[in-house]
């Protein structure tokens, strides 16, 4: 059955025992590189810390200054950074997000560590000047060095020079030209030490078609224990499911790694996690955004926060009142249906701001110089406290503290026809503020793109939800310019 199998060599090095030591060099470096990535990292971020309490010191008092608690907190930076991230593994030669993801990450890692330090009760032990030159010189250090880092890793993996593992491309023809098509090996940290090609009939499902995929299942083995090859990439069209079984099972007594190469259309995918159903192994398209526990979590700093900010508002809401019914004729509160969680409707509460209240099918959005705009409405806008009673909203369960900011019912019907993901910012509850209102989207969408913007954020929210996202977004919320931007 031997002449069944072709077996082609590719115009690559040659990797036998003759020359193997041409290879150890850039395969100990590219591996040691990738390794190294987050202790790299680490050493970067603890350094900055060291050298930013030193510098500090020296410029303000003349001396060094207490260098083994800028060493505790940069250690500290770093581990809770690494736990923020969420990363069990991390290619150095692909970022995992962008410039505004390390900007949140660096933010939210800081105010875990201001927290951190408070219950601890340390926070003495640091000059205040100290860790702010540290925040504020350590994100633009930190990017500088990771473009850097990725730079240099993507270049070598481009040019072979930091390739990491010695493969072998096993499979059909068109499939392993497809593959060599899509990919290039060296940016997979691949050497192509050689191809063996199937034809198609060794993979049909009959009898001399098991017989022959078995016997060139076999030659390719031995040819691997001969060899250096450390990966079998196995390239065969999916449709073959027996002959894939049959690979899978055999393949095990082979001492190398041995991928099973997807079809293309699984690239879109490759993300998302496993599970199993009882028996049945499941791809993972879509889950809840929270789990039960984080659902539990959120739930009740919202409890927790919304009583607290009713109490502490409470003067405000009375002094609000009573200037609403001084200025203008109406109620106080105004209600509004919203669609939240789930796309359930409720209704919202917001302090009246202007002549009109406005429900149902006909609602018109309030625009810049408005003149339904009452004289205090202006500046109840302006400065947010219109949302103040969505608090109750917060502790009938309806709203969140923070989350997607709800539109009126009438508007949420017509922005699902523009942008195709629109209806997942109701995947979550809607919040008082979020991600979207921080970054400056707020006021009237009467754009496309400004609907597009605000629910790109909001799903970006949603797929990155954190306890320490919610905080931080609170905080910006008050102090960020940005939150106060476009208010009307």
């Amino acid at each position: 059955m031997s002449d069944t199998l072709t077996v082609k060599t590719d115009p690559v090095p040659d990797t036998s025992r003759s020359t193997r030591p041409s290879y150890r060099v850039p395969l100990l470096l590219g591996r040691t590189l990738s390794a190294l990535w987050p202790l790299a990292d680490a050493l970067v971020i603890v350094g900055l810390a060291v050298l930013s309490g030193l510098a500090y010191h020296w410029a303000i008092y003349g001396q060094s200054g207490p260098v083994l608690s800028y060493f505790h907190l940069g250690l500290g930076v770093a581990g809770l950074r690494l736990v923020l991230r969420q990363a069990k593994s991390y290619d150095p030669s692909k970022p995992k997000g962008t410039l505004r993801y390390e900007f949140y990450l660096w933010n939210a890692t800081f105010l875990g560590i201001i927290v951190i330090a408070f219950f601890m009760k340390v926070s003495a032990d640091y000059s205040r000047g100290a860790v702010v030159l540290y925040y504020v010189v350590g994100l633009p250090v930190l990017v500088t060095w990771q473009s850097f880092w990725r730079r240099s890793i993507r270049e070598g993996y481009s040019s072979g020079a930091l390739a990491v593992h010695r493969a072998l491309l096993v499979g059909t023809p068109d499939r392993i030209a497809e593959f060599r098509d899509h990919h290039r090996p060296a940016d997979l940290g691949l050497i192509v030490s050689g191809v063996v090609n199937w034809p198609e009939h060794v993979l049909a499902d009959t009898a001399l078609g098991r017989a022959a995929l078995e016997d060139a299942i076999g030659h390719t083995i031995k040819r691997v224990r001969q060899s250096d090859v450390e990966e079998v990439v196995i390239l065969v069209p999916w449709s073959y499911v027996n002959a894939i079984n049959t690979i899978a099972e055999m393949f095990k007594t082979a001492p190398v790694r041995v991928r099973l190469v997807p079809e293309t259309i699984m690239d879109r995918f490759f993300q998302l996690p496993m599970s199993r159903l009882g028996s049945l192994a499941t791809l993972n398209l879509a889950r809840p955004p929270l789990t039960v526990l984080e659902v539990l979590a959120k739930r009740t700093v919202d409890l927790v926060g919304a009583t607290i900010g009713l109490l502490l508002a409470l003067p405000v809401f009375i002094a609000v009142a009573v200037l609403i019914k001084l200025d203008s004729p109406g109620p106080v509160l105004f209600r509004q249906g919203r669609l939240g969680s789930n796309q359930k409707e409720f209704q919202i509460y917001k302090f009246r701001t202007m002549t009109t209240t406005e429900d149902g099918a006909e609602v018109s959005q309030a625009v810049s110089g408005d003149q339904r705009f009452t004289k205090i409405g202006q500046y109840l806008r302006r400065w947010n406290l219109d949302e103040l009673p969505q608090l109750v909203n917060v502790l009938r369960g309806n709203m969140s503290l923070v989350g997607p900011r709800p539109h009126a019912t009438t508007h949420d019907r017509d922005f699902e026809t523009l942008v195709a993901s629109y209806a997942r910012r109701h995947n979550i509850k809607p919040g008082i503020t979020g991600w979207a209102q921080v970054n400056g989207y707020r006021g009237p969408t009467d754009s496309i793109e400004k609907i597009e913007g605000r629910v790109d954020h909001d799903i970006y929210y949603i797929d990155n939800w954190s306890m320490l996202f919610d905080f931080y977004i609170l905080l910006l919320t008050i102090v960020s310019p940005r939150a106060y931007r476009n208010a009307l």
